[in-house]
């Protein structure tokens, strides 16, 4: 164990946790919501530190991530745990645990994440699979020692968390995939069980940091796949991200607690990436259907195909230095 930061004490041994948006109010003996903080006699500590339940060498198209350091690999991490409770969720096995259950993984340092990056040949370590936040010690540790090793670090995140840890965080964080699940209150109570304006601050925030961001939200019929709120989501995200921000609308399959519903249609994700277009995004991406040429970046001048991907594989890359070959117009991102 290690002891949180981002806490503060209360009467009758009680601690608010200030790591994420919901601020749990937690009693002597209790965990928070992401079920892997708990307070012992008016401590609050982290039960996860260096419990790494998953590892492995993705590309960074995995997370996913177009504009950053397009073709490179990214040493990916996780710990279990999350504050979010969505019933879509992918990785509900490390995901969702239960409040008193034992924390599981095997024991690594900050260190030995680092080493095994640069072993692997990685250019980045992304904190993923499950939420990032909830393991915030040991993945803000990880990221110190990782850019001093010339490492890239990456959240892909739920974006819940709050300010300060964002701020502390920041000055090691290159890149942020954030889940914009839906554009509705309604979606993000009932499904999520969370508030879709603090997730919209923490974009935001992101952003003022100074980070890299791609935006990734997975449409599932009838709950968030209306032109309406689509619409909006997309005018979100060049009004507050700017034109350039990538935005990757992917296909669902049933999985965890929504079984009964089918498959994203291809055409709902056609349909989504021409209202991004439509709204002024430059980048939008369709995931989750491999070869059906949705996952291509191309200039936003003159249309020239630049990049040719196939699921998390890229078969040609035209940009140079940042620039389209054909127009000379900049192309968005990191290392392009």
């Amino acid at each position: 164990m290690k002891e949180a930061l981002f806490y503060e004490k209360m009467e009758e041994n009680r601690v608010r946790c200030g790591l994420c948006r919901f601020r749990c109010v937690i009693r002597d003996g209790a965990r928070g919501i992401c079920a892997v903080r708990e307070n012992r006699e008016g401590i609050l500590y982290s039960l996860v530190y260096g419990k790494v339940c998953a590892e492995h060498i993705d590309p960074i198209e995995k997370k996913p991530l177009f504009h950053f350091m397009p073709g490179s690999t990214s040493y990916s991490i996780a710990t279990v745990g999350c504050n979010f409770h969505c019933h879509h969720c992918q990785n509900y096995t490390i995901s969702q645990v239960a409040p008193s259950a034992p924390v599981q993984g095997p024991e690594q340092t900050p260190h030995q994440i680092v080493q095994k990056a640069l072993g692997g040949g990685c250019a980045s370590i992304s904190y993923t699979y499950t939420e990032p936040t909830i393991f915030f010690e040991f993945a803000c540790d990880t990221a110190r020692l990782a850019r001093e090793a010339g490492l890239r670090n990456i959240f892909v995140t739920n974006g819940y968390i709050c300010r300060e840890p964002l701020e502390a965080i920041a000055p090691f964080l290159d890149a942020a995939n954030i889940d914009l699940k839906a554009f509705s209150e309604e979606f993000y109570r009932d499904n999520v069980h969370a508030r879709l304006s603090e997730v919209l601050d923490s974009i935001i925030e992101y952003r003022r940091q100074g980070i890299w961001i791609e935006i990734t939200t997975l449409l599932i019929p009838g709950m968030n796949d209306s032109d309406e709120e689509l619409k909006a989501l997309a005018s979100f995200i060049v009004s507050n991200l700017g034109a350039d921000t990538p935005w990757h609308v992917s296909q669902f399959h049933p999985t965890y607690k929504l079984t009964d519903i089918r498959s994203t249609p291809v055409e709902t994700l056609r349909r989504a990436r021409d209202i991004g277009r439509t709204a002024g995004l430059h980048y939008v991406y369709e995931g989750n259907i491999p070869g059906k040429g949705g996952e291509n970046t191309t200039c936003p001048t003159c249309s020239s195909l630049l990049i040719g991907r196939f699921g998390f594989l890229i078969d040609r890359n035209r940009i140079r230095n940042g620039t389209c070959p054909d127009c000379g117009a900049a192309i968005a991102g990191v290392g392009m």
